[in-house]
This record gives C-alpha cells, sequence and structure tokens, in this order.
C-alpha cells in the first residue's frame, strides 16, 4: 500500500514521544513559547480546518481521499472549496421554505464577497477561504502572477445551485451537462486556479472531467430525490414540528433529463411507484451515463494526446467563459521563464503534469459508472450504496500512471 495512502487511513500511525520525569532544572518547567501567527486569520483558521475536513470526510469521501494526491500546499485551498461546495449542496436539505432558501444563498453571496475583502463572518468555511487568499496575497508580493482564485466563480457556482435547488427536471441533456460545467467543473477551474495554474489544456481536460461527475452525480440522487428521507423530527425548526413542509415531506422529484425521458417511453409517475422497475428506466439511465462516459474518454484521450506531444485534438468549447486572457503566455505565471524557452508541446506537458492531481476526479467517477454498467443501469440497485473499497488503490494506480 501507498505510503501516503497508509498515513491517510491510519492518522494515528504517528511517532510516540517517551514521557519523561519531572527535572530540577527550573528552565524545563517553563511553558514552550508559541509561535505568534501571521495574522489573526491564520490562526483561526488553523481551529477551522478540523471542522471542515470532518464534514467532508463524512459528506465527500472520495474527495477526502483524493486530497492525498495534491501538493500539501494546494490542500487548504482544496479543503475551502470543496467545504463550500458541501455547504451549497446542502442548502435544500436544511431550508423549510423557499424564502429560507433564498436567503441562505444571499448569506453566500455576502460572505463570498466579505472573505475576498480578507473580512470574512465567523464561519468555518469564510475563515479558511479567507486564510488561502491571505496566503496567497503575501506570496504575489514576492512573485508576481496572474490572480490565482477570484469571486466570480464562486458567486457562478452559489447561482447554480440556487437555481436547482428545487429538483426540477433538466429540460434536456445538454442542460445537464451545462449544470454539470457550472458546478463541477468549476470547482476544478478554481483548484487549478489555486495552484496557481492558468492554462487552457488543463482547463479543458478538467471541463470534460467535471461535466462526466456531475451527470454522474445527478444519476446517484435519483433515488434519493424519488424517495426522499422522512424529516427529521428531532430538529430545533419550528417547521419540522408540524408548522410547514419540509423537503422530506414533500412528493419525489425525477431529475432525468425530459427529453430522454421523453424518447425512452419514462414516465414520472411510474418511477414514484414503482422505482427501479419503471418502464423505460434503465434505458434513459443508459443514455445518460453514457455521455458521462464520452466526457471520460474524451478528457482521457486528450490527456495522452498531450503526454505525447500532440494536440488535445478539439476546441475549448467554454473558453469564451473563461475569466482569464489568453495569450501565448497561458501557463502559469510562476514557470514563464521555463515555458517560455520551452515549445507548445512541452508547455502544455508541463501544464497537464502540475494540473494531474486536479484531474483525479476521474477516477471515482469511472468507478461508480463501471459498477452501474454491472447493474444493467439499474440506477436503484443495492450494489450502488456506500462506498467503493477500490477507489484509494485505483487512485494510487491512477498516480503512478498518470492516467485516470
Amino acid at each position: 500500500m501507498c505510503p501516503a495512502i497508509f498515513r491517510l487511513q491510519h492518522p494515528h500511525n504517528i511517532r510516540r514521544v517517551r514521557r519523561r520525569g519531572p527535572s530540577s532544572d527550573p528552565i524545563l518547567h517553563q511553558p514552550t513559547p508559541v509561535r505568534p501567527s501571521l495574522h489573526p486569520i491564520i490562526s483561526e483558521a488553523t481551529r477551522r480546518k478540523l471542522t471542515s475536513s470532518q464534514n467532508r470526510r463524512q459528506h465527500d469521501h472520495p474527495s477526502y481521499i483524493l486530497t492525498t494526491f495534491l501538493p500539501s500546499s494546494l490542500r487548504p485551498a482544496h479543503l475551502a472549496i470543496r467545504a463550500l461546495n458541501l455547504e451549497l449542496a446542502r442548502i435544500p436539505d436544511t431550508s423549510s421554505t423557499p424564502a429560507v432558501l433564498a436567503m441562505r444563498y444571499q448569506f453566500w453571496r455576502t460572505t463570498i464577497n466579505s472573505t475576498f475583502a480578507l473580512s470574512p463572518v465567523k464561519q468555518p468555511v469564510a475563515v479558511l477561504l479567507s486564510s488561502v487568499l491571505l496566503q496567497q496575497q503575501q506570496q504575489q508580493q514576492n512573485h508576481p502572477s496572474k490572480p490565482s482564485l477570484t469571486p466570480s466563480r464562486f458567486l457562478r457556482l452559489i447561482s447554480t445551485r440556487e437555481k436547482h435547488a428545487t429538483d426540477a427536471p433538466y429540460p434536456t441533456l445538454s442542460s445537464l451537462e451545462q449544470y454539470a460545467e457550472n458546478t463541477y467543473s468549476i470547482l476544478s477551474y478554481l483548484t487549478l486556479s489555486a495552484i496557481p495554474l492558468h492554462s487552457i489544456t488543463a482547463d479543458h481536460i478538467a471541463s470534460h472531467i467535471g461535466k462526466a461527475a456531475g451527470i454522474a452525480a445527478v444519476l446517484r440522487g435519483v433515488p434519493l430525490l424519488a424517495f426522499p428521507a422522512p424529516p427529521n423530527h428531532h430538529s430545533n425548526d419550528p417547521q419540522s414540528l408540524g408548522g410547514g413542509q419540509q423537503r422530506g415531506q414533500r412528493q419525489g422529484a425525477v431529475t432525468l433529463p425530459l427529453d430522454v425521458m421523453a424518447e425512452c417511453g419514462v414516465r414520472e409517475e411510474d418511477v414514484l411507484r414503482q422505482g427501479g422497475e419503471a418502464k423505460g428506466l434503465r434505458d434513459a439511465v443508459f443514455k445518460v451515463a453514457t455521455r458521462a462516459s464520452d466526457h471520460l474518454i474524451t478528457a482521457r484521450q486528450m490527456l495522452r494526446n498531450v503526454q505525447e506531444g500532440g494536440d488535445v485534438g478539439h476546441a475549448f468549447e467554454h473558453e469564451s467563459e473563461r475569466e482569464d486572457a489568453y495569450g501565448d503566455d497561458d501557463g502559469d505565471g510562476g514557470e514563464a521563464g521555463e515555458a517560455g524557452t520551452a515549445s507548445k508541446s512541452e508547455k502544455q506537458k508541463m501544464e497537464v503534469e502540475k494540473a494531474f492531481g486536479c484531474f483525479m476526479d476521474a477516477v471515482p467517477t469511472a468507478l461508480w459508472l463501471g459498477r452501474l454498467e454491472k447493474l444493467d443501469f439499474d440506477v436503484f440497485g443495492e450494489g450502488l450504496r456506500g462506498r467503493d473499497w477500490r477507489l484509494p488503490w485505483k487512485a494510487w494506480v491512477a498516480w503512478r500512471r498518470r492516467m485516470f
């Protein structure tokens, strides 16, 4: 087993220090001086990391495992980005009315703007993200480069989550892809920006991986939304005590694209009554899962082409949406001297090598799609529930081979 994975699975595997008896030297009884932090935000962030990491380990376990393959300097930013996504995804489950739902998303918009002003509210994710921004600001003063994290992508992530918070079905398969682009692909863009790496090649590959991950996430949520869990009667929210209707009390929903459902003859009421036995459901799931698999195949082929010194093969369809201006120096500003003397193919190789840790999200997505295929695309199958024990091993193999 990889030593890094062993340390991750055994956090208490640390060297024990032998406890010594009291000494007569009074100097040894004095408390060890603590080095002051560079900024009060950073010292506060160290206390917030544990809470965010524990939540992510419980609710976003694949991301927690894959953190091992990121550089240590990138992990705080990755933790903050993923923790924010987790908070946004859980808002519909904890909001009792549309007004409360809108207020919570507005809270996060205000929080992002104040965080980028380095005046965060006392919220774990905000404090952690502010500490990351402060450290990157200090690094840019010593090594001037392009801006890393900017609020526009965070705000787009919040707006997309709010738009789809009501679990309304997607009109078309293309609209589902757009949702995945504005959520899961943006998470990869933000992580790449935190490296910092401004590369159209890396973003292009990450876009396809994010679309595959987003589509797979929607498929995983079909059973949960069709048959929502009962409400938490132990909540302190008055709405859960009979004063209103919660998310778990309302009728289930089917979020598959409507054009695919119509093509395969799937009716929402059949899914809500019969579950996985609904007519045409497996054909619809197959069609949607095939689109996710196509994105993974495309990303894999693009990565292989770049590693072999070729081109990615097609233009980046979301280049106009990016906030970075690409030119001849679209690589990382910190490596401008090295990249400037290299050819375009060598420059792309360096970029994808630096970004490969962000491409590891393709591993759990491919594993889940493989399990779905073995169950004949029964999205309600028992084999799709729970964690995949193969993920640490498959992730390590992908990391060693530099191919997901």
